[in-house]
């Protein structure tokens, strides 16, 4: 039996001038962010939003939904300052 334990992840990604922010959940972040940065997202497609800045792992799904929906309701301020909390010069993060 696998008894290995699933990592999911919120994650925000933002567009090269900061201008949109996009909030999701995946228990596979290396393959989603490939799916963002190839544009296979309709909505990274449309607005070009490919860069990580902020990121919160959960051993479980329902955890991590529920941060997701609560990022998703919080005001842009909101959204800025908790990535600013993480990541205050906004870096784009795993890209070397």
């Amino acid at each position: 039996m696998n008894m290995e334990r699933k990592i999911y992840t919120v994650y925000l990604l933002t567009t090269p001038n900061r201008s949109v922010l996009y909030c999701g959940v995946t228990n596979n972040l290396e393959r989603r962010l490939a799916e963002h940065r190839s544009n296979r997202s309709i909505f990274s497609a449309k607005y070009g939003v490919h860069h990580l800045v902020w990121c919160q792992e959960f051993s479980s799904p329902i955890y991590a939904i529920a941060m997701e929906k609560r990022i998703k309701k919080m005001p842009r301020k909101v959204k800025e300052a908790l990535v600013s909390s993480m990541n205050p010069y906004w870096i784009f993060l795993g890209e070397e």
